[in-house]
């Protein structure tokens, strides 16, 4: 099993990000997959998830209207896109599939 997060970087504040999660290694069309982030000093926590086939997204409400989970099961790739960014988002993205195999992170940094 293989995540492979990419897209973070230093953006300003209120800038956007569109964050990728290229899987292999297990059946990625029918598995639910999420993203979580990692602040320094601070928890993983959750910020999206996004079912198999049906498509069926939730976001935590600290990111609701602004940032959006969606998949291609064509290309076994999960993405977050990012919008109207805040410093309380800086932190390590991570990538989680259904069986709790995770990606390594990707570094995002909002700040001025």
């Amino acid at each position: 099993v293989q995540l492979v997060e990419s897209g973070g970087g230093v953006v300003q504040p209120g800038g956007s990000l569109r964050l990728s999660c290229a899987a292999s290694g297990f059946p990625f069309s029918i598995h639910f997959m999420s993203w979580y982030r990692q602040a320094p000093g601070k928890e993983r926590d959750w910020v999206a998830s996004i079912s198999s086939t049906s498509g069926i997204t939730t976001v935590a409400d600290s990111v609701k209207g602004r940032f959006t989970i969606s998949r291609d099961n064509d290309k076994n790739t999960v993405y977050l896109r990012m919008s109207s960014l805040k410093s309380e988002d800086t932190a390590v993205y991570y990538c989680k599939n259904e069986w709790g195999n995770w990606g390594q992170g990707t570094q995002v940094t909002v700040s001025s």
